[in-house]
């Protein structure tokens, strides 16, 4: 199984980053790997794990914003499909000695 959590929070106060941050550093040390900037995944073996994860997720909730979780098969997981576009980066490799950014 795998939980796939979503989230939108604020973060126009600097008390509203501190909680935005701190929730996400919450999810990164449950164990939880950033598919998106704001979509996070995680393995989980069986439904009592998830209820595990789910309990630990509403622990560390911020007052504001919307956290949604979506749990599904390994094998819904397997069939999603990934479009990438064209990635333009701008080339700072020069062998000049000042470069004006």
């Amino acid at each position: 199984m795998r939980v796939l959590l979503f989230f939108d929070l604020p973060m126009e106060t600097p008390k509203e980053r501190y909680f935005y941050n701190r929730f996400r550093r919450s999810l990164l040390k449950e164990g939880f790997i950033m598919q998106q900037k704001s979509v996070y995944t995680k393995l989980a073996l069986n439904s009592s794990s998830v209820n595990l994860i789910k309990s630990r997720i509403k622990k560390d909730l911020p007052p504001n914003g919307l956290v949604q979780v979506l749990v599904v098969t390994e094998r819904q997981f397997s069939s999603v499909d990934t479009f990438i576009g064209e990635v333009h980066y701008s080339n700072l490799d020069s062998t000049d000695r000042l470069i004006i950014l």
